[in-house]
């Protein structure tokens, strides 16, 4: 009879804790390459504030009650979510749903940990790109000169959105999920009626 365990790694199968692992840097990294595409999208679609150079380096905002700065929270705000569902639904349904149960924490804690790292690498590309472009223009630029203001995010708390949005999306899947992947266990103590029939044969 064979005794090998059920869940014995096949030869030239990782072993599970490796298998974790790897699928945890896996999902990881790639929701924080997601943060860098996410601050490119951000730079692109957010609007900045006029600013009209005074003299000295300095500048001033042409409009006091512009709604650019809330507005650029906003964009932040959305982005985020929407790389956040992104994130739970297809790297937690690609890197767990297909994996087994040893994999499936492992890849939930790098989705988690790579969209917190995706939400700051987004917040410090956005502000990057234009930050230099600001400081070239105080330098050079003579009074007088409009140009825009460098992307800022007022409200970090914005920060959480996307490792939120991530967290729920998994919560919501594996929840949903649990049921389907164990339909027959309230009836798994009838299935030592085989012995009885046998008993019967011999008699």
């Amino acid at each position: 009879m064979d005794t090998a365990p059920a869940h014995a790694s096949r030869p030239g199968e990782r072993p599970p804790a490796r298998r974790a692992a790897v699928w945890f840097a896996v999902t990881l990294a790639g929701s924080a390459l997601l943060g860098v595409l996410a601050g490119l999208i951000w730079d692109a679609a957010a609007p900045r504030p006029l600013l009209r150079e005074v003299g000295g380096g300095t500048a001033q905002l042409v409009n006091a009650e512009t709604t650019a700065f809330i507005a650029a929270d906003a964009w932040f705000c959305v982005i985020a979510v929407v790389a956040g569902l992104l994130t739970g639904l297809v790297g937690y349904r690609f890197a767990s749903a297909r994996r087994d149960d040893t994999a499936g924490p492992g890849s939930a804690a790098g989705l988690i940990l790579g969209a917190v790292a995706g939400a700051f690498l987004m917040l410090w590309v956005g502000e990057q790109i234009g930050a230099s472009g600001y400081g070239q223009h105080l330098a050079a630029s003579p009074k007088g000169t409009l140009f825009l203001a460098p992307l800022a995010l007022g409200a970090k708390t914005a920060l959480v959105f996307w490792p939120m949005a991530t967290a729920i999306v998994i919560l919501l899947t594996e929840w949903g999920t649990r049921p389907a992947r164990d339909p027959g266990a309230p009836d798994a103590p009838d299935a030592p009626a085989a012995p009885a029939e046998a008993s019967e044969l011999d008699a």
